[in-house]
């Protein structure tokens, strides 16, 4: 590793994946050519470890920081490992087949689906397909196209080994009226899931983000925060912008995001990773793609 490394947290979803699936060819590059130039890149997702595309893991990182922050992994060690409480997911579950909401409650392994939800996203998925075969024909090959992933029931869930929950709603307001229900305990965010009506949203626990995930890692390897650079596109990246000494968003995230971050990118499929590591002398830009 060279005296002047960095440590880079990169977003799966809108960062590395664009629609779910497809990975820009300039994305796998440059992220090889950091590593091999003695950077250390982790993922830092919100999904759980055992949902993660294999595509995206087959890159090749030095570890991931997934569920949101609730889990870090450098390598083969486990630095940190959060699971929210069985009664707050019980109060979380109830919650939402009160209000008959759909939603997943994620372990560090996997995913488990409420009633409906898999229909939905098997839909979810085949619409953003069709939106955005363009896209898809032009960048992806054809082996980019993973299969719609299949959820558990929550019914086999074990409740004492959750860490976070996403839902999707047809009420517009329900991130804010979940928060509101939930109380001060729980940390309600926007999701990432880009729904045409209604919305979509993640829990996890009060002081359980990206941004305490990365705190631990950077603490764990010894590094200093100057040293690192978060990429991201979403609300369950704020915290990584705040924490990072260098703060990337994604061209298509939300202005006020990219805001926070005060830096922006190019597109997902326009180089974005590629050109913010270019940009901060991570990579050559004489690499070949």
């Amino acid at each position: 590793m060279t005296s002047n490394s960095r440590i880079i947290f990169l977003d799966v979803d809108g960062t590395i994946l664009a629609h779910g699936e497809t990975i820009a060819p300039s994305t796998i590059a440059a992220v090889r050519a950091a590593r091999e130039r003695g950077h250390l890149v982790y993922l830092c997702t919100g999904r759980a470890a055992g949902d993660i595309n294999p595509r995206v893991l087959d890159i090749g990182f030095d570890g991931a920081i997934s569920n949101g922050g609730a889990l870090a992994v450098s390598g083969d060690e486990t630095v940190l490992a959060e699971l929210m409480p069985r009664a707050a997911v019980e109060r979380v579950m109830a919650y939402f087949d009160e209000q008959g909401t759909r939603y997943f409650i994620q372990s560090h392994d996997g995913v488990y689906a409420s009633e409906g939800v898999r229909s939905f996203i098997a839909e979810f998925i085949s619409e953003r397909r069709r939106r955005h075969a363009e896209d898809l024909s032009t960048v992806a090959l054809a082996e980019d196209v993973v299969a719609a992933p299949r959820f558990a029931p929550v019914e086999e869930a074990d409740l004492d080994h959750i860490a976070k929950a996403v839902f999707v709603s047809s009420d517009p307001d329900a991130v804010e009226k979940t928060q509101r229900a939930l109380g001060e305990e729980f940390h309600v965010i926007p999701g990432s899931m880009p729904l045409p009506t209604g919305a979509n949203g993640e829990v996890g626990m009060r002081g359980t983000n990206k941004g305490t995930g990365i705190q631990a890692m950077l603490t764990h390897l010894g590094r200093d925060a100057a040293d690192a650079v978060g990429i991201g596109d979403s609300w369950n990246d704020v915290e990584m912008f705040e924490v990072c000494g260098t703060a990337i968003a994604m061209a298509e995230a939300d202005p006020q995001l990219q805001r926070i971050a005060g830096e922006v990118t190019t597109g997902v499929l326009d180089d974005g990773i590629w050109n913010a590591f270019v940009r901060h002398s991570i990579i050559d830009p004489e690499t070949a793609v």
